[in-house]
């Protein structure tokens, strides 16, 4: 699970360098979990994520105030959530998550994009039981006592705990990504990154020719705003 989640992490940096690309999506997240959710970041554990992940990416303040306050606005009531689920190059198996405002437009993105691959969107449920939806925080390593912080964790939901490099990665059953956040910052640790992601719970390794050009597609997808996650079960 480490090694896939650390090569979709590593990939979205790269993927995501330009702020031209990242900052329109970043401000979709907030917005939208500030409609969902409510618009104090206190109250509302996703909005604080998103915010979070915001300022990680060196989002301005404003930029990150303006998303908040879009969320009460017109535009803000035509912004949906859909997923898509897929098969892109070499038969992998995708998960796209999208925030947009037109469904018609997206959905045909999408799918345009996939049949341009080779693959194609298959229907909604296929895939469902070929992923897991887990909450994925990501910190520094640094002088922390993992053991301790593991007890500590368990009753917020801590499933799994993982080391890469410098880096903790922890992992728990979606519903518990409000409590795991809280208590990541009652412990006052500052983490790099928070979501929920879709993990595959059966991982598929690829060769590294397969993995160029599914990296490509990623991008492809990724180019497009209405898209914010791309989740594969890549190994």
């Amino acid at each position: 699970m480490g090694r896939a989640f650390e090569y979709r992490r590593a990939s979205k940096e790269k993927r995501w360098a330009s702020m031209s690309r990242i900052f329109p999506k970043l401000s979709r997240a907030i917005t939208i979990a500030a409609k969902s959710g409510g618009e104090d970041p206190e109250l509302n554990p996703v909005l604080r994520t998103a915010i979070q992940n915001a300022k990680a990416q060196n989002m301005p303040k404003d930029n990150i105030e303006a998303a908040i306050k879009r969320a009460s606005g017109k535009d803000a009531d035509t912004m949906v959530e859909v997923t898509y689920e897929g098969k892109g190059p070499h038969g992998v198996l995708m998960f796209v998550e999208c925030l947009t405002d037109n469904t018609t437009r997206t959905v045909a993105n999408v799918k345009a994009a996939f049949s341009k691959s080779g693959g194609q969107v298959v229907n909604s449920g296929s895939l469902e039981f070929m992923f897991d939806r887990k909450a994925v925080i990501a910190f520094e390593k640094e002088n922390y006592d993992l053991e301790e912080l593991e007890l500590e964790l368990i009753d917020a939901g801590l499933e799994e705990m993982e080391e890469h490099e410098d880096t903790v990665y922890i992992y728990g059953d979606f519903t518990s990504f409000g409590e795991l956040t809280k208590k990541i910052e009652d412990l006052q640790i500052k983490a790099k990154k928070a979501n929920l992601q879709r993990v595959p719970n059966a991982p598929v390794e690829f060769s590294e020719e397969q993995l160029e050009d599914i990296e490509k597609f990623i991008d492809k997808l990724e180019d497009d705003e209405d898209v914010q996650n791309v989740f594969t079960n890549i190994a």
